[in-house]
C-alpha cells in the first residue's frame, strides 16, 4: 500500500454557510466546491490549502453519520483522508493486518473519488478514510 498524501481533513459543521464564513472571511480560503453525497447524508463543502483539501461537512438527516458525530461529540474534526494508489489493495492489506473496516469494498465519495472508511476503534479514535482518484488515471 502506499500513500501518497493527505487528501482531506473532514470536519464536521452544524451550519455549512457560517463555517464557509469563516473560512472565506477569516482565513481567507476560497470555496471551490460544494456538493451534495445524498447515499452519506451530508452537504460538503471544500477548500484547497497547498497540496491539502479541508472537507466541510453539514449533515442533511440528523440520523445520518454526520449529525450522529455531532449529536455525540459537537462539532470538529471528522476524519482524516489519505490518497491512496490503488484503494480495494489498500482495505484488503489493513483488514489482513487486523483493521477493523466500515468499508470492506470502495463506494463513491466526493469529488468522484473512491472511497473507504477504516473503523476508530481500530485507528486510535480517529476515523480514518482511503481515497483513490481513478479519473486522475484515465
Amino acid at each position: 500500500m502506499e500513500l501518497t498524501h493527505i487528501e482531506h481533513i473532514g470536519i464536521a459543521v452544524k451550519d455549512l454557510h457560517k463555517a464557509i464564513d469563516y473560512y472565506e472571511k477569516i482565513l481567507g480560503v476560497h470555496c471551490y466546491a460544494i456538493e451534495e453525497v445524498e447515499d452519506q447524508k451530508v452537504k460538503t463543502a471544500f477548500f484547497k490549502v497547498g497540496q491539502t483539501k479541508i472537507e466541510l461537512l453539514e449533515s442533511t438527516d440528523p440520523e445520518g453519520p454526520v449529525g450522529k458525530f455531532i449529536e455525540k461529540k459537537g462539532e470538529g474534526i471528522h476524519h482524516l483522508a489519505f490518497a491512496v494508489k490503488n484503494i480495494e489493495q489498500a482495505l484488503e492489506e489493513v483488514e489482513n493486518k487486523g483493521v477493523r473496516l466500515i468499508d470492506h469494498k470502495p463506494r463513491k465519495g466526493a469529488e468522484g473519488l473512491d472511497i473507504g472508511f477504516l473503523h476508530p476503534k481500530s485507528t486510535f479514535g480517529v476515523l480514518t478514510e482511503f481515497c483513490e482518484n481513478k479519473i486522475e488515471k484515465d
